[in-house]
């Protein structure tokens, strides 16, 4: 077999099953209902985007940046129903990288976990800097005191010496998660209630202050302002991937995976939806500051009720959001890195499970001790920017992963099928393309550093420790 074959040697889907929930010294424990699963893609999803991004979609679309969020489920819709077929068929803890080694070889997939790790591991640092500034706000509000910048901003930030308050928050999710999977899914689901909660009292308390007349003009920058508006809204969406990280610790995986991340998105969007309209329909939207946008719930909670204590209640919201958002992130990356380290790609003390935790306690306590350093002394930047570039990336591999298994291995029992195929999974793939086209150059550009980086990482570890290739050898 020559070097190039071997790069694009697939890993069978039966081997991929068996091998699931298998680490070395332990085992991983299936203790995952659907329930828990559906809230921990709800608990990676619903975060900081709806208390952050609506404020400056907003002045991009008008009215209708409802719409915007309808046409961005749209497009994450296509790829969760790709996801769903292959969670399914795959069910396992790799997510899209084990989806990629089945379909389209050991190159692609290593290039795939390699996004996940951008959209993962750098994507949760930057939420945790940020924790500080809402828990601030949030203590501003109650009490009229605030954390100094010392310890709530990073080096190089006004006043910022070491972001305590992010380290905090990812020690606090890296507690919970050396506790157990079902420990960690019952305190997600506690905070997924308390968030979707505070929301829906963000609606109750706008729609008093409901104003037709806010709808109208209802798409002053007209579809050019509802596209734009729908390529920045669909971050928000990132996430809803998360229960398929999940496949060795759930019950029934087959049928569960599948079910949790459409009723996931499902659940995300109509929260999305919900918010928006009582937002615009309380407020005007030219009042929309999009410089001022962190705060933009709390404001117009203020001011329909003409009191400070709903914004109160919104900004505990998000500090809970965020603590929801770290939790099943970390979770997330560890399970990936799990598998890659099965795989023999990275080294093997990422798959040694705790007998009795029945937990990766190495890769999770080296996971937040990365992060920890990223949130704490690393201003992220425009490499945050990137993990929006390398989720897509990963979707556009999942969508051809699907219609490559589909010719591959027709017979392949499968729990759920991607309805309207191929076009779904086409269209999904060339969704994707279109909004990587759309964004920054300078983000193109930390993204492409990125992967220069994992090449080499490869190709100096990872292909001479694969266990593919130690077979062939």
């Amino acid at each position: 077999m020559t070097p190039a074959e071997r790069l694009l040697r697939t890993k069978p889907t039966e081997r991929i099953v068996a091998e699931g929930g298998h680490g070395e010294g332990g085992d991983l424990r299936r203790t995952m209902s659907l329930w828990q699963l559906t809230l921990f893609s709800v608990g990676a999803t619903l975060g900081t985007g709806i208390f952050v991004i609506l404020g400056q979609a907003v002045p991009k679309a008008g009215p209708a940046v409802v719409l915007a969020f309808v046409l961005a489920a749209f497009t994450a819709l296509l790829s969760a129903l790709s996801y769903a077929e292959l969670a399914g068929t795959i069910p396992v803890s790799g997510s899209s990288y084990s989806y990629a080694y089945a379909t389209l070889g050991e190159l692609v997939a290593w290039v795939c976990g390699w996004c996940l790790m951008l959209e993962y591991a750098v994507s949760v640092a930057a939420v945790a800097v940020g924790w500080g500034e809402y828990l601030n706000a949030f203590l501003g509000s109650l009490a009229g005191v605030a954390l100094p910048d010392a310890i709530t901003r990073s080096p190089g930030q006004d006043g910022g010496v070491v972001n305590v308050a992010a380290i905090v928050i990812v020690l606090l999710a890296t507690w919970l998660l050396l506790r157990g999977a079902s420990e960690s899914a019952t305190a997600n689901a506690f905070f997924v209630l308390i968030k979707v909660a505070v929301l829906l009292f963000f609606c109750v308390v706008a729609f008093t202050a409901f104003r037709s007349g806010n709808l109208a003009p209802f798409a002053p920058m007209g579809v050019a302002g509802i596209t734009a508006a729908a390529s920045q809204v669909f971050f928000s969406y990132i996430g809803f991937d998360a229960a398929s990280t999940a496949g060795e610790e759930a019950k029934n995986p087959k049928r569960d995976l599948p079910l949790a991340i459409i009723l996931s998105l499902a659940i995300v969007t109509a929260v999305y939806v919900l918010v928006a309209l009582a937002a615009v329909g309380a407020m005007p939207w030219t009042d929309f500051d999009p410089e001022g946008t962190e705060a933009s719930l709390s404001h117009i909670a203020d001011l329909a009720m003409g009191a400070t204590w709903p914004g109160l209640i919104v900004s505990f919201g998000a500090v809970v959001a965020i603590a929801s958002v770290v939790l099943t992130v970390i979770y997330g990356q560890t399970r990936i890195l799990f598998a890659m380290s099965r795989d023999g790609l990275i080294p093997r003390v990422f798959q040694r499970v705790s007998p009795r935790r029945q937990v990766p306690v190495a890769n999770t306590l080296i996971v937040a001790a990365f992060i920890s350093v990223l949130a704490g002394l690393v201003p992220l930047g425009q490499l945050a920017e990137a993990t929006s570039i390398g989720t897509l990336f990963a979707f556009a591999i999942v969508n051809v992963g699907v219609l490559v298994l589909r010719y591959r291995s027709p017979e392949l029992p499968r729990s759920f099928r991607t309805p309207f195929f191929p076009a779904t999974p086409v269209l999904g793939a060339v969704m994707c393309v279109v909004v990587m086209a759309g964004l920054a150059g300078v983000t193109w550009l930390a993204f492409a550093l990125w992967m220069l980086v994992g090449l080499a990482c490869y190709f100096l570890y990872g292909y001479g420790h694969s266990r593919l290739n130690a077979e062939v050898r």
